[in-house]
């Protein structure tokens, strides 16, 4: 079994924690009021860990950013708008091509994290697939009211 490298990911990952646009997500909930900030949080260190467990190789720079990018749409959704699902990464990819240089592979996973509903927007990698999975897991266990992954 392949380990990552779990310095450089948690490396990353803090220090996009850092970030004061990042900071930002703290401001807006999503999940039965969980911010955003945390949630993306999870996801990403939930699929860290799924790549470890199946030993997939990754890139983990690439896995960090665009797991704690994937939610960048600075905002609260609505309840009844059913429009965020569909939209929302498109948002997010927009935001965080803005604020900073991203990969093709981090444009992915983000553009990607709610496939199947995003139809065209197909994952293209280990790490969009990852994320992909470690979001709808997460936000499972946050709608049931847990806060942090594990």
């Amino acid at each position: 079994m392949y380990q990552n490298n779990a310095q450089k990911f948690y490396r990353v990952l803090d220090g996009l924690e850092r970030d004061p646009q990042v900071c930002r997500m703290k401001q807006f909930t999503q999940h039965k009021g969980n911010p955003t900030f945390w949630h993306c949080h999870n996801v990403a260190v939930a699929s860290f860990r799924l790549a470890q467990k199946l030993g997939w190789r990754i890139d983990e720079v690439a896995l960090a950013r665009g797991a704690m990018l994937h939610d960048f749409h600075l905002y609260t959704r609505e309840k009844k708008n059913m429009r965020h699902l569909f939209e929302h990464p498109r948002l997010a990819l927009r935001n965080a091509e803005q604020t900073f240089t991203l990969s093709g592979k981090e444009k992915n996973i983000i553009a990607s994290h709610m496939w199947p509903l995003t139809v065209f927007a197909v994952p293209r990698s280990k790490e969009a697939v990852l994320v992909t999975l470690a979001d709808k897991y997460c936000a499972f266990r946050e709608m049931r009211g847990h806060r942090r992954v594990g």
